[in-house]
């Protein structure tokens, strides 16, 4: 989760929101991928975190399909990318702080608990939760302009 943090850090000095993930082998503790939020400056609404990490990952393994790999993220998934991480047959999912507005895994729609969910992870929520959301405050402060 640290360089998922690592990666939400980037992306702020980028001027993206700060949101990072990591895909991993439980296996083996391999990194495989690192991704951080892009949507501003690559012009693509789906270049969250999570989607790149998993696109790097993906073109790395040569297979779409991540079958019981990690994926680390800053921020618990909106439901983009829950349906991302279900098509990957992402094995474990960990997130840090919750997204009580644009969340879909414990908000929203509950991604994972869906009947038309073809794919479940394993999921723990709430690793280096406080740094996470510290760091998405602090950058959304700068944002409106307000002290920090």
């Amino acid at each position: 989760m640290r360089i998922a943090l690592d990666a939400a850090q980037a992306a702020a000095e980028a001027g993206e929101a700060p949101v990072g993930a990591v895909v991993r082998d439980p296996a083996s503790g391999e990194i495989i991928a690192v991704g951080a939020n892009r949507p501003v400056g690559a012009h693509d609404p789906t270049a969250h975190a999570e989607i790149v990490a998993l696109r790097e990952a993906g073109r790395k393994l040569g297979n779409y399909r991540l079958t019981d790999l990690e994926l680390f993220v800053t921020l618990e998934p909106c439901a983009m990318c829950a349906g991302a991480i279900s098509h990957a047959r992402i094995g474990r999912l960990v997130f840090g702080a919750e997204d009580a507005k644009g969340g879909a895994v414990v908000h929203g729609p509950r991604f994972f608990e869906l009947a038309t969910c073809h794919w479940r992870p394993t999921v723990e929520g709430g690793v280096l939760a406080q740094e996470s959301a510290e760091l998405l405050r602090g950058f959304f402060r700068t944002r409106r302009g307000k002290q920090v």
